[in-house]
């Protein structure tokens, strides 16, 4: 099939195609709304602790997760992390979890989403934005 002829791939004429093509240019554009809290609580939490790095502007703190989606996951540290700061972390996979030779870094960039009381610590959950592997 050619695209050479009067309609586009989509089916529309190209004079119709380029009207709807300006017509969207004058129309403001949306900003997808972040994720919720309560559509996060949504993913199966697996209660799994796992040492972890925790940097945000507050400073870098070391903890374990207390449960973690496919979505976030909830730690808990001494001082508070404001709702909406970025944070990046490092969870720890050992080798003998995985049946691997070495342990794997999960290194993650995310937001907080949930800030509680838990006693003297603070709980945190942050829905994970990015991530990657890196082996050790």
């Amino acid at each position: 099939m050619s695209n050479t002829g009067p309609f586009t791939e989509h089916g529309k004429s190209q004079a119709s195609a380029a009207k709807s093509e300006a017509q969207s240019a004058t129309r403001p554009v949306r900003k997808i709304a972040h994720t919720t809290y309560s559509e996060m609580q949504g993913a199966t939490r697996f209660p799994i602790k796992l040492p972890m790095s925790v940097r945000s502007s507050s400073g870098q703190s070391y903890c374990e997760t207390e449960n973690i989606s496919a979505n976030g996951v909830f730690f808990q540290v001494e001082s508070d992390i404001p709702l909406g700061s970025i944070v990046n972390f490092t969870i720890e996979l050992p080798a003998a979890v995985l049946g691997a030779e070495t342990d794997v870094q999960v290194a993650c960039r995310g937001r907080v989403v949930r800030s509680a009381d838990e006693g003297q610590r603070k709980g945190i959950g942050v829905v994970i934005d990015e991530y990657r592997f890196d082996r050790r």
